[in-house]
């Protein structure tokens, strides 16, 4: 995780201070004590997002418009047939890089906010 490599030079260079090895114990424990703390914030953070986007995809699927239900599995049917037209040979062009790009993230986002709606429901459950 990117907070461990970030405390990394922080826990070497408590290593090669020129003092006793009680306080380089007190200095470790005092960084381990604040990425502890910092993790924790950014697990708070990530939970919250996370119950963000859930709310956000059960509005829409809760909502009273066909297509406000349904745009975004449109959306990568939409990029699924591109993708296998562009394989095949099929599409008069080829698609761009970024469109690979574009289908990747929007494939990854509705995978993500799926599991984060699986998520947040058993997360209520168990508060």
């Amino acid at each position: 995780m990117l907070i461990f490599e970030l405390f990394k030079p922080v826990t070497d260079l408590i290593d090669t201070l020129h003092t006793s090895e009680e306080e380089k114990a007190v200095l470790r424990n005092q960084a381990e004590k604040t990425k502890m703390q910092l993790q924790s914030q950014i697990l708070d953070y990530e939970s919250k997002l996370m119950d963000s986007q859930a709310s956000i995809a059960r509005a829409e699927a809760q909502g009273q418009s066909w297509l406000q239900r349904n745009w975004r599995p449109i959306t990568m049917l939409t990029f699924l047939v591109l993708v296998v037209c562009d394989v095949f040979g099929f599409l008069a062009f080829r698609l761009a890089s970024d469109a690979w790009t574009l289908l990747q993230l929007g494939l990854g986002g509705y995978v993500v906010g799926r599991s984060a709606e699986k998520v947040a429901s058993v997360m209520k459950k168990g508060k």
